[in-house]
C-alpha cells in the first residue's frame, strides 16, 4: 500500500540520551547515542481506501503498544502524593523519563519482522503545551517522527492523547477538570486536537486518531459523567472532521467509559454521530482480573471460572457493539510478572476471542517484553507465538501450555 510522500524538514532534532531499563547499566548497543535525526512531514495526501471501520479493524490483526515512551510525563506514579517522576527545573520532559531508550526505526522494523503490523503510540501532551495550549514544536516533530517510523513501513498506527486524561490532576492531568470547568477544559481539548489534526491531515488511513485514553468523571453523578464523556467524544469527531484533508474521512477510535467493558455497555454511553458512515471504532481496555494483569497478587490464571469470565465479557462486548455494526479495538491488554504459562494462556485467549469476534487486540508493553535494545522478544517469544496462533484462522480450543 502506498503511503503519502514524506520529505525531510529543516527541523534540527534534539539529542535524546539513552536511558537504560531497570537492571541494565551503561550498555553500548552500537547506536548513534540516541539522536533522533530529522523530522519528516507528509506533504501530499495519502490514500483513504473505500473500506469500512470493521474491515479496517480486521485488517489490523493483532497489535502492540509503545508504552512508557511518548506517553511519559511528570507524575505521581506510586500514589504517595509526591511527584516521583520529574525533570530538573529548566529541563524538558523527553521520552526517556520512565526508563526506556528513544524509539528508533529499527524497533519498528523488528516488530514488523516478528509479525506485528499495527502499533498504538500513546502520547502525553501536558508537559509540552504553553499557557495558550500550543504544543511545543520540538515535541510535535518528535511525535511525527516516531509515527513515521511505523507509517513508512505500511503499519497501522493509532495516535492518541494519553495521560492528559489521567487520574492525577494535581500534577498535570487536565481532562478531568471538565467536572469543574467544562468550558475551559473543552477549549484546551479542541485546541490540542486542532494542532494534531493539522500536522497529520495528509496521512493515509493507516493512521487512526483515538479521542483519549482511560477517562471517566467520578466526582459528578453517573448520569452527568456519561453525558460529559459522550460530549467529549462528539467534540472530538466534530473537530477532526472540520480540520480538512484526509481527516474528513479518517477512521476514528472512540474511548469507552473508563474503556471498561461493563461500564461502556451501559445504555448511558453512546457513540458519537458522524458526517460519514462506517468510520468510528470503539476503544476498550482489558485488564481483568486486575490482580493478575497488573500485579503478581494472583500469580496464576486459567481456572474454568476465570476463562468463562473472559468469554462472558467479550461476548457481551460483541453482542452490544460488534453485532450491531460498531467495531471494537482492545487498545490495551496485558499481563503482570506472573506464571509464564498463565501469561501465555491469557494472551492467547484474549487474541483468539478477538480474532473470532473480529476485534483487534493491542498488547501493552512498558518496555519489559520486547527488548528495546536488542529488538527481540527475548524470553517472551511464546507471547508473539500465542498471538500468531490465535490469528492463524485455525479453529481450535486454546489450552494451557506446559512451559
Amino acid at each position: 500500500m502506498k503511503t503519502a510522500k514524506r520529505i525531510i524538514s529543516v527541523f534540527t532534532a534534539v539529542a535524546l540520551a539513552s536511558v537504560c531499563l531497570c537492571g541494565c547499566s551503561g550498555k553500548d548497543d552500537g547506536s548513534d547515542g540516541g539522536k533522533t535525526g530529522g523530522s519528516e512531514i507528509v506533504t501530499e495526501p495519502g490514500e483513504i481506501r473505500d473500506m469500512t471501520a470493521q474491515e479496517l479493524v480486521v485488517d489490523m490483526g493483532f497489535g502492540w503498544n509503545l508504552g512508557n515512551t511518548l506517553d511519559v510525563c511528570q507524575a505521581d506514579r506510586d500514589g504517595d502524593g509526591v511527584v516521583n517522576e520529574h525533570v530538573d527545573e529548566g529541563e524538558k520532559v523527553d521520552e526517556t523519563l520512565w526508563g526506556n531508550p528513544p524509539a528508533t526505526k529499527e524497533l519498528f522494523e523488528a516488530l514488523k519482522e516478528s509479525g506485528i503490523k499495527s502499533v498504538r503510540i500513546p502520547v502525553t501532551w501536558r508537559d509540552h503545551m504553553d499557557e495558550n495550549y500550543k504544543v511545543d514544536e520540538e515535541w510535535m516533530n518528535r511525535v511525527e517522527e516516531v509515527v513515521g517510523y511505523a507509517y513508512d513501513l505500511d503499519m497501522y498506527v493509532i495516535l492518541n492523547i494519553h495521560h492528559d486524561g489521567g487520574g492525577d490532576p494535581q500534577f498535570g492531568a487536565w481532562i478531568s477538570n471538565a467536572q469543574d470547568d467544562k468550558e475551559e477544559t473543552m477549549k484546551k481539548y479542541v485546541t490540542l486536537w486542532e494542532q494534531i489534526c493539522e500536522r497529520f491531515k495528509n496521512y493515509s488511513d493507516l493512521l487512526v486518531f483515538e479521542s483519549m485514553n482511560e477517562v471517566g468523571f467520578d466526582r459528578i453523578s453517573e448520569d452527568d459523567a456519561y453525558a460529559l464523556l459522550n460530549e467529549f467524544n462528539q467534540t472530538f469527531v466534530d473537530t477532526v472532521r472540520a480540520s480538512g484533508g484526509n481527516n474528513e474521512k479518517r477512521h476514528l477510535l472512540i474511548a469507552g467509559y473508563w474503556t471498561d467493558i461493563v461500564k461502556t455497555c451501559d445504555g448511558r454511553y453512546s457513540m458519537p454521530a458522524d458526517t460519514i458512515d462506517d468510520r468510528l471504532i470503539l476503544s476498550i481496555h482489558y485488564y481483568t482480573p486486575w490482580e493478575f494483569c497488573t500485579t503478581n497478587i494472583n500469580y496464576t490464571w486459567g481456572t474454568t471460572d476465570e476463562v468463562n469470565q473472559m468469554k462472558n465479557l467479550f461476548g457481551r462486548l460483541k453482542e452490544t457493539y460488534v453485532d450491531k455494526g460498531v467495531p471494537v479495538i482492545i487498545g490495551e491488554y496485558g499481563v503482570g510478572g506472573n506464571e509464564f504459562a498463565s501469561c501465555i494462556y491469557f494472551i492467547e485467549n484474549v487474541c483468539k476471542l478477538c480474532h473470532d469476534y473480529q476485534m483487534a487486540p493491542f498488547f501493552w508493553d512498558n518496555g519489559a517484553i520486547f527488548n528495546r535494545y536488542t529488538y527481540e522478544w527475548g524470553g517472551a517469544t511464546e507471547y508473539i507465538d500465542a498471538m500468531k496462533r490465535a490469528f492463524s484462522g485455525e479453529d481450535y480450543e486454546v489450552t494451557k501450555l506446559d512451559v
